[in-house]
């Protein structure tokens, strides 16, 4: 997804839900700190774009998925779609919320669209443990676009059970010994 398509879907979703605040919370919400030209192919890959509502109002992520979402008439139009979710879809490190990033893009309005930082994002996306997600996370500490430091301090503020958060951390520690292998 390109960060124009984004803007579209996060226009789109402001007006049907009349709510202009969302949250950017699944992979996409990497555009809200890189351009599509600077990410590897894997975080951008994806046509859909998963948004939250900060009031926990159940009726927009739902209004989300039948206007926007998938197999809607907007994505059989424009080949992307958003996907309603809500707050508790991600599992994020202490302090999330003081660290996210405005999507600020003139043709996004009237959202006012709020993005994951990066690095939290990727915590999320490993405490997800998906195949996609190991890929998205080892694609963006490849290009160096997040910290392995960082990311090894977001794993231990995860407020989740001892053995997700050893999983997590045993796997950056893993990736981290590899980018320091010739050719990583």
């Amino acid at each position: 997804m390109r960060r124009d398509q984004l803007a579209h879907i996060l226009r789109a979703a402001a007006r049907i839900t009349e709510d202009n605040d969302i949250l950017v919370i699944g992979s996409q919400s990497i555009l809200g700190s890189f351009d599509e030209g600077e990410l590897p192919e894997p975080a951008w890959v994806s046509v859909e774009a998963d948004l939250a509502f900060f009031d926990g109002d159940q009726r927009k992520p739902d209004l989300v998925d039948a206007m926007i979402g998938e197999d809607s008439q907007f994505h059989q139009t424009f080949g992307m779609y958003g996907q309603g979710v809500d707050l508790t879809t991600a599992v994020l490190p202490t302090g999330w919320r003081e660290r996210l990033v405005p999507f600020r893009r003139d043709d996004a309005l009237p959202s006012r669209a709020q993005c994951l930082e990066p690095h939290d994002l990727v915590i999320s996306k490993l405490v997800a443990g998906r195949e996609k997600d190991y890929v998205f996370a080892w694609a963006l500490m490849k290009a160096r676009l997040v910290d392995a430091e960082v990311l090894l301090e977001r794993a231990a503020q995860l407020e989740t059970v001892p053995a997700v958060r050893r999983r997590v951390s045993d796997w950056l520690g893993a990736m981290k010994g590899r980018l320091t292998q010739p050719g990583a």
